[in-house]
């Protein structure tokens, strides 16, 4: 209703309030609705995110599955084939690395701990630590990236073969074997890598050499 006062027109006071309420409850049902949506978006992203965690739980708990198979099995991931679980054993066994006369060093960084289940430690080269069973020497020097078969002794840039000059040879235990790529070495064995023109007197001085060497544990 519209009144005049002074020469003016205006609303009644009545009118007035009835619009300033109608205004409040136009206010009060935007903030309503804006809550109910925030709060629908809310729930939406909570659900979302415990459906991710969920996929995770799943995926990390049938990879704890797999390994845990795998381990009682032997073939745990990145290990040898036909190896047992780590822990298996913990042998050391003593080698020498002679190349014309001069003794191979497996101290360096680049040879030190290449796998869990048998490698050189401690910044030690003399000593071979095996941690399960079922690990070969030729596991051992495949993770060095160091080949080695009946023939020769190789490295990444440079082989030693047998030739008409010169012979490599593989001694366990003093005995010379043909090749120790499939030897599995046990506590306190000794192996010997020759490579050169060696004489019988060499080679045996290498031997004494061998077995003199201090097992380090």
């Amino acid at each position: 209703m519209y009144i005049v006062s002074n020469g003016f027109l205006g609303l009644a006071p009545e009118s007035a309030c009835t619009m300033g309420r109608k205004e409040r409850r136009e206010r009060e049902q935007k903030r309503e609705n804006y809550a109910t949506k925030h709060s629908a978006q809310k729930q939406k992203q909570t659900l979302i995110a415990l459906g991710v965690l969920a996929i995770v739980a799943v995926i990390v708990a049938y990879a704890v599955v797999i390994f845990l198979e795998q381990s009682q099995s032997g073939n745990t991931p990145g290990g040898p084939p036909d190896a047992e679980p780590l822990g298996s054993a913990h042998t050391h066994t003593a080698i020498l690395v002679k190349i014309f006369g001069d003794k191979f060093d497996f101290s360096s960084p680049a040879y030190q701990i290449k796998s869990s289940w048998i490698h050189f430690e401690g910044s030690d080269g003399s000593t071979i630590h095996k941690h399960a069973n079922g690990v070969t020497l030729g596991y051992l020097f495949e993770t060095l990236a160091i080949g080695i078969d009946e023939e020769c002794f190789a490295f990444t840039d440079r082989r030693f073969c047998n030739d008409d000059q010169y012979s490599l040879a593989y001694y366990v235990n003093g005995e010379q074997v043909e090749d120790i790529r499939e030897y599995e070495p046990v506590e306190e064995d000794r192996i010997l890598i020759s490579y050169g023109a060696e004489t019988p007197e060499a080679l045996q001085s290498d031997l004494l050499e061998l077995e003199s060497q201090p097992l380090v544990k």
